[in-house]
């Protein structure tokens, strides 16, 4: 069985969620109410453990069912959301949350991911032309 191994991008973005998330719990717990703090907490912890249960989801998929990877994938992908769906429920109703506190929580990942992106290719925005079938447009 092969390991697959998580790639550099792939470690960034994991430990960037962490620092937007603590970054972002400072200046909330400086500037805005309680509230919001915590629903930027408990926002960003979803986010992150949704990432993480994504990632090992989608290494067990290739590494243990890969005759069987989207069907597999389809039932993991659906508990998640079940779930996630839950907690969020339980957090909105029971918990003294900022809905827009918690948004931006939710939104870590993928404000992380974008940020993670664009850096990347603001370091070497050439590197699509390296390749001999490159061209100035994404899409063609």
């Amino acid at each position: 069985m092969v390991d697959i191994k998580k790639t550099i991008m792939q470690k960034n973005i994991e430990l960037g969620n962490w620092v937007m998330l603590g970054v972002l719990l400072i200046l909330s717990a400086l500037f805005l109410p309680g509230r919001f703090t915590l629903g930027v907490l408990l926002g960003g912890l979803i986010s992150i453990v949704n990432f993480h249960w994504l990632s090992r989801d989608l290494r067990g998929s290739f590494l243990k069912h890969a005759d069987r990877a989207k069907p597999f994938m389809m039932v993991k992908y659906y508990t998640r959301f079940i779930v996630t769906g839950i907690v969020l429920f339980f957090v909105i109703t029971k918990a003294p949350v900022d809905v827009p506190g918690l948004l931006l929580g939710l939104s870590l990942v993928v404000i992380n991911v974008i940020l993670m992106v664009i850096g990347a290719n603001l370091k070497n925005p050439l590197r699509r032309f390296r390749k001999n079938n490159a061209s100035f447009f994404i899409f063609r």
